[in-house]
C-alpha cells in the first residue's frame, strides 16, 4: 500500500467564499447585499480563486524535494548516454608514411539549422599503406592453393572460386604484411568478364577479415558523398576497384603455410534477388592502397585540466564541473589535489558507505556535474566519523579531464559530421557513413518519480525472474528488452536474454544490429553481480532470432495506386514483426507467441487502400545467408528463448 500524499490545506473555492461571507457581519456590518451581482462579492470570488491556486501549489511536493528524498534512499536518476558512430577520415592522396589521427580529435556537424553536435574520437588511428604478400584460393577447410605469383608476375589469370560446380563457401584470399584494422582500403582489380550471370550491384559474395576468433564482414560502404559506387567491378567481372571499410580488429592467421593478415572474398548462396555465378570470376592483377581510416567517436566534448577551486578544509564540500551532463569516467579521468607535498590522485566511488577517514574518495553526480567530498557523521554514542578524507585547506582541486555531452540530440544522420575542428596533416576531410546511434537523454524527474517508488518497494536484490529483468533494464539505458529464463535444473545458470535498444527503421534491421556491445554486457554483468543471490550464476546473451519472411497476395481498392498500397503493407509487416516495437501492443514481439496467418490477414486488410487479402504464407528465413528455408506455412511457433526478426517480405498487389 502506498503512503498517502499530504494535503496541507483541503479548502476549495466555495469553502473560501462561504468563509469570507460569514465574516462580513463581524468586520463590515453595514454591508448587507451578499448577492453574486454585488461588486464586493465579485472581489471575494476573485480573491478566493487566487487563494485556491496558492493552496494547490502548496499541496504539490516540489520536484527538487522529491528527487532529494529519493537520493536519500539511494536512488539516482539515469544519466545521459552518448551516441556513438564510426568516423571515416579521408587522406588527401596516397601517403608513403603512416598518418596518425590521435584520440580526442573533434568533429562537428555543419549547417545552421540546429546547434552543432560535437563528436570526439575515442582511440588513436594509424593509417598505413597496405602491402600484399600472399594470395590463395580455397575450396573448403584447409584446402588452399597459392596464386600470388600468378597475380604478381602476370603468369596466368586466377580463378577466384575453383570448385566445379561453384560451391558456396569457396573463397579468394589476400594476405597482408601488417594489420589493416580501421583502414579504408581500395583494391584495384584487373579482371576478365568470366563471372557472368550475376547482378552487378548485388553479387553473391561477401568480403571478410580474420578478427582473431572468426571471420567478420569488411563493409563495402554505401551512401558515399556524390553517390559514387564503392564497387565498380560488377562483382569482380571487369576492371575497376572495390572500396572496403576494415573492422577495428584484424589479427594474423596461418593459411596454406603462410602467416599473414587475411582478407577474403567468400561465395554466398544465391537467392531470387541475388542470382549465382554461372562461371567463376578470373583476376589478372590486384593491388591495394589506403584511402583513409575509421575511428569510433562519441557525442561529447573533452575538457582537460579544469580547475574547480581550492578546498576550505571542511567535510562535505561540494564543487561543480562547468560542463554537464558528465559521461562515465575512464581511469584517466580523475580528480587531482595539489598540496604542499605534491600532487595526489583521488579515487571516485559510488558512495561513501565504505569510505574510511583517510580514504581519498569523492563522488560525482553525472547529471548535475556536482563533485562531493566525504561528510562528517555523528553516531548515537556521541562520536563523529569522517567518511572519506578531506582535501587540506587551500589545496587546489583539478579535474584532469572529463567528457561532457550525450543525449538523444547526438543521434545524427549519415554524412552530417563533416567539419573537423582542428586540421591534421594529409587529411582532407571526414564524414560518418552511417547514422549515429545510442544517444539517450538523462532520465526525467517525472519518470524517476514513477520508477523510484517501484524500485524501493521491490528492493535492489535479484531474486525472482522479474527482479533480474527489471535490474538488467536499469543497468544500462541501451537495453531495450530483457527476458529472464530460470535454470531448468539446480546448478545451471540463470539465462538473461537482452535485446539492445535500436533507432533504425524496422525494414533496415539485420541480425548484426542486435549483437550486444561489450559496454552493455559489462554494465549489466557488474550491476547484477552486486545484487544476485550468493551462489547463483548469470549467463548474459541474446535471444535466438527466428528469421521469417511473409508472402502476401492482396487486392487494392479501385483507384488506389498499387505501389503505394504495397509499401503500406510492407511497412505494416516490418513494424508488426519487430523484436522491439512489434507485437499486438507495439512493445515488442512477445516471447513464446506464435505467428498466425489469421492475425496477419486482419492487419493487412485494415491497411488503407487494401480491398481484400487472398493469401498469407510464412517462410522460415536464414538471416545470415539471406535465403528461404522450407515450404510456406500458416503458423510459425517460437521457443521460450526466441523472437521473430523479419526480412525480405514479398507482397503482390493486384
Amino acid at each position: 500500500m502506498s503512503l498517502p500524499v499530504p494535503n496541507l490545506d483541503d479548502r476549495k473555492f466555495q469553502d473560501i467564499v462561504d468563509e469570507a461571507k460569514r465574516l462580513i457581519p463581524t468586520f463590515c456590518p453595514e454591508w448587507t447585499n451578499h448577492n453574486v451581482s454585488d461588486p464586493g462579492v465579485a472581489l471575494i470570488e476573485l480573491f478566493a480563486w487566487m487563494t485556491e491556486m496558492s493552496i494547490y501549489r502548496l499541496n504539490q511536493v516540489p520536484d527538487v524535494f522529491y528527487t532529494r528524498m529519493l537520493n536519500l534512499l539511494g536512488f539516482d536518476r539515469f544519466p545521459a548516454k552518448s551516441a556513438r558512430v564510426p568516423l571515416t577520415f579521408w587522406l588527401t592522396s596516397t601517403q608513403a608514411q603512416h598518418v596518425e589521427i590521435p584520440a580526442g580529435t573533434e568533429v562537428q556537424t555543419s549547417g545552421a539549422t540546429a546547434d552543432s553536435r560535437v563528436f570526439t574520437t575515442l582511440e588513436d588511428l594509424t593509417i598505413d599503406q597496405p602491402e600484399i604478400v600472399s594470395a590463395l584460393t580455397g575450396t573448403g577447410e584447409n584446402t588452399y592453393q597459392a596464386v600470388w605469383d600468378d597475380l604478381r608476375l602476370g603468369l596466368a589469370p586466377v580463378t577466384c572460386f575453383s570448385s566445379q560446380p561453384l560451391t558456396p563457401g569457396d573463397a579468394f584470399y589476400l594476405g597482408f604484411s601488417d594489420s589493416l584494422a580501421g583502414n579504408v582500403i581500395r583494391l584495384d582489380i584487373n579482371a576478365t568478364i568470366e563471372g557472368i550471370g550475376v547482378v552487378p550491384d548485388n553479387p553473391p559474395l561477401v568480403w571478410e577479415v580474420w578478427q582473431g576468433e572468426g571471420w567478420v564482414p569488411a563493409t563495402v560502404p554505401t551512401g558515399l558523398i556524390g553517390d559514387q559506387p564503392a564497387d565498380t567491378t560488377g562483382g569482380l567481372n571487369r576492371n575497376g576497384s572495390v572500396m572496403l571499410l576494415i573492422p577495428a580488429e584484424h589479427e594474423p592467421l596461418t593459411l596454406g603455410g603462410d602467416r599473414a593478415f587475411w582478407l577474403r572474398a567468400r561465395l554466398l548462396p544465391s537467392n531470387p534477388e541475388r542470382p549465382p555465378y554461372t562461371a567463376s570470376p578470373q583476376l589478372q592483377a590486384v593491388s591495394a592502397v589506403s584511402l583513409g581510416g575509421t575511428a569510433l567517436a562519441e557525442h561529447s566534448v573533452r575538457v582537460v585540466r579544469e580547475g574547480l577551486g581550492t578546498s576550505d578544509g571542511k567535510p562535505g564540500q561540494e564543487l561543480r564541473l562547468a560542463n554537464r551532463p558528465v559521461l562515465t569516467r575512464t581511469p584517466e579521468e580523475r580528480l587531482e589535489i595539489t598540496v604542499d607535498q605534491g600532487t595526489e590522485d583521488w579515487e571516485e566511488v559510488d558512495n561513501f558507505m565504505r569510505s574510511g577517514p583517510n580514504d581519498r574518495h569523492y563522488v560525482i553526480d553525472s547529471t548535475t556535474g556536482q563533485v562531493h567530498f566525504g561528510p562528517l557523521i555523528r553516531y548515537p554514542d556521541g562520536s563523529s566519523r569522517r567518511h572519506g578524507a578531506i582535501p587540506p585547506e587551500g589545496a587546489r582541486i583539478v579535474m584532469t579531464q572529463y567528457r561532457a555531452g550525450g543525449g538523444n540530440s547526438g543521434n545524427v544522420g549519415s554524412n552530417t559530421l563533416t567539419t573537423m575542428r582542428t586540421t591534421i596533416p594529409y587529411v582532407s576531410g571526414v564524414t560518418n557513413l552511417v547514422p549515429a546511434t545510442g544517444g539517450v537523454d538523462a532520465e526525467s524527474v517525472e519518470n524517476a518519480k514513477l520508477r523510484g517508488p517501484m524500485s524501493i518497494r521491490t528492493g535492489a536484490r535479484a531474486v525472482t525472474a522479474s527482479d533480474y529483468e527489471r535490474l538488467a533494464a536499469e543497468a544500462d539505458s541501451g537495453v531495450g528488452r530483457v527476458r529472464c529464463l530460470p535454470p531448468n535444473q539446480p546448478g545451471e545458470p540463470i539465462r538473461l536474454l537482452v535485446v539492445p535498444k535500436l533507432e533504425k527503421p524496422s525494414e533496415h534491421l539485420g541480425l548484426d544490429d542486435f549483437a550486444l556491445s561489450d559496454s552493455i554486457i559489462g554494465r549489466v554483468s557488474s550491476y547484477l553481480d552486486e545484487r544476485r543471490i550468493l551462489g547463483s550464476t548469470v549467463e548474459i546473451g541474446t535471444p535466438y532470432y527466428q528469421g521469417v519472411t511473409v508472402a502476401v497476395l492482396a487486392y487494392a481498392k479501385p483507384g488506389r495506386p498499387h505501389t503505394l498500397v504495397r509499401e503500406r503493407v510492407m511497412s505494416m509487416l516490418y513494424r508488426y514483426l519487430n523484436p522491439l516495437t512489434g507485437g499486438p501492443d507495439g512493445h515488442g514481439w512477445p516471447f513464446d507467441s506464435a505467428l498466425n496467418a489469421a492475425t496477419v490477414y486482419q492487419l493487412a486488410e485494415s491497411v488503407e487502400g487494401v480491398d481484400r487479402v487472398d493469401e498469407v504464407l510464412f517462410f522460415e528465413y536464414d538471416l545470415r545467408n539471406h535465403e528461404r528455408i522450407g515450404f510456406g506455412k500458416e503458423v510459425v511457433r517460437l521457443g521460450d528463448d526466441s523472437l521473430f526478426l523479419s526480412a525480405n517480405h514479398q507482397v503482390v498487389v493486384r
